[in-house]
Order: structure tokens, then C-alpha cells, then sequence
């Protein structure tokens, strides 16, 4: 595993835990907006990575304190042995959350048919007709973000959507858009980007909380349990 670090504690990564967040490097996709290009494209600030058998001592030695881990990145499914990782994670005790973005469904259906995971947040960068240009992948297809949604959905593991609103690629048509895509009954959170001084582009801005509350509106009709996060 290529890990680029971990969060000690956290009590916000993994609702209803206290957990640890870990962070994997490398990423799949090149969305313009992410705020840590530095696990994206490691390369680019050669972060010093963290040996597998580090993380794995400091989880021995906090079992009395924490009950779960968040795995994040970057994108952790990109990572060839992600699933022993998992494996290895639960074997100490621990709850598992996983965070991705929904591209790799072949390796998401393996983790939820060997119910490896307690929760899971993916995201959803925009809808159909602008998420190429908002993951920074030309001819980027749509069906795998599909494709693991449903897998979702049908695994009764509990999860949740969440998309990154920048003011540049989110408009009233695209939030409706992603609303009639993803229409059901899952917990579905909007987030306002935030500039962390770590992102891969520039001439990036957020919404003002009056047009993420507007948002909100636009979606709850299809998706009732849509909320805001960080606002």
C-alpha cells in the first residue's frame, strides 16, 4: 500500500465512530478542483509516505481508543492490494469506512460481497453531461459511476453520496441533472469547496451559502434526504 499518512483522530470522517483517517496516494481521476493534489499526484510534492508497518503498529497500539478507520484519498481503490489492506484492518477489530469515487465498481463489488466495509461515502463530481470536464478526464463514462451505485444499493451496506459544488462547474441545470440521475432515498450531502492551498487548478470559487441552501431545494424533490455539509 502507498500510504501518504494518517489523521489520528477523528470524530466527523466516520459517522458514529471514533476513528482514524488514512490516506492513500495516487488518484484515477484529475478533478481541477481537488484540494489535496498532493496524494492525487504524489510526484508533484513527493510527500513522504508512510510504511505499511507504521500504520499497522499505531492501530495495535490504539485499539482502546479508537473502534474505526476511514480509508480516503487520493483514490484507495486504485491501490493493487486495497483489499488486503481491508482484511487486514478488520482482523484487529476495527469498523471500516471507505471513501471513493466510484470508478473501479469491479473492485467496490469484491469489498462489498466480502462485507469488508460498515460504510461508505462516494462521490458524485457533477452530472452525466459535465463530469468529464469536472474530473479532468476526456470522454470520461458515466456508466461506471452507475455501476457502482447500484451495487450500492444493493448491498444493504449503509452509505452515502456527496459532491464538491465549485461555482465554475456547478449551475441550477447540472444540480437538477444530478438530482433525476440519482433519484432514491440514500443520504445524499452537498459540500462547498473550500481552497485548501493544495488544489491541482485554479480560478476556483464557492457558492454562497444562500445558493447551496437553493441547491438543496433543487434536489430534494428526488432525493428527500439531501443535506448540507459544512455550510
Amino acid at each position: 500500500m502507498r500510504l501518504g499518512g494518517v489523521q489520528k483522530l477523528t470524530l466527523l470522517d466516520f459517522p458514529e465512530h471514533v476513528a482514524c483517517t488514512v490516506f492513500t496516494l495516487g488518484c484515477n481521476l484529475r478533478c481541477p478542483f481537488c484540494h489535496n493534489a498532493s496524494l492525487v499526484v504524489p510526484e508533484r510534492a513527493l510527500p513522504d509516505e508512510m510504511p505499511e508497518e507504521a500504520f499497522f503498529a499505531f492501530l495495535e497500539n490504539r485499539k482502546k481508543v479508537l473502534d474505526g478507520v476511514a480509508i480516503t484519498g487520493g483514490e484507495p481503490l486504485i491501490q493493487p492490494d486495497i483489499v488486503e489492506f481491508i482484511r487486514k484492518i478488520r482482523a484487529l477489530g476495527y469498523a471500516v469506512k471507505l471513501d471513493t469515487n466510484g470508478t473501479l465498481p469491479h473492485v467496490l463489488k469484491t469489498i462489498l460481497d466480502e462485507h469488508l466495509v460498515d460504510y461508505v461515502a462516494m462521490d458524485i463530481k457533477n452530472s452525466p453531461a459535465r463530469y468529464a470536464e469536472t474530473v479532468g478526464v476526456p470522454g470520461f463514462d458515466v456508466k461506471k459511476i452507475e455501476e457502482s451505485l447500484a451495487l450500492l444499493r444493493a448491498s444493504g451496506v449503509p452509505f452515502e453520496l456527496r459532491t464538491t459544488v465549485v461555482a465554475e462547474l456547478h449551475d441550477e441545470t447540472s444540480i437538477q441533472d444530478i438530482g433525476a440521475w440519482i433519484a432514491g432515498n440514500q443520504k445524499y450531502f452537498l459540500q462547498s469547496f473550500t481552497d485548501s492551498g493544495d488544489i491541482l487548478g485554479s480560478g476556483f470559487s464557492a457558492h454562497t451559502p444562500a445558493k447551496m441552501r437553493e441547491f438543496q431545494g433543487i434536489l430534494t424533490p428526488f432525493v428527500p434526504k439531501t443535506a448540507l455539509r459544512g455550510i
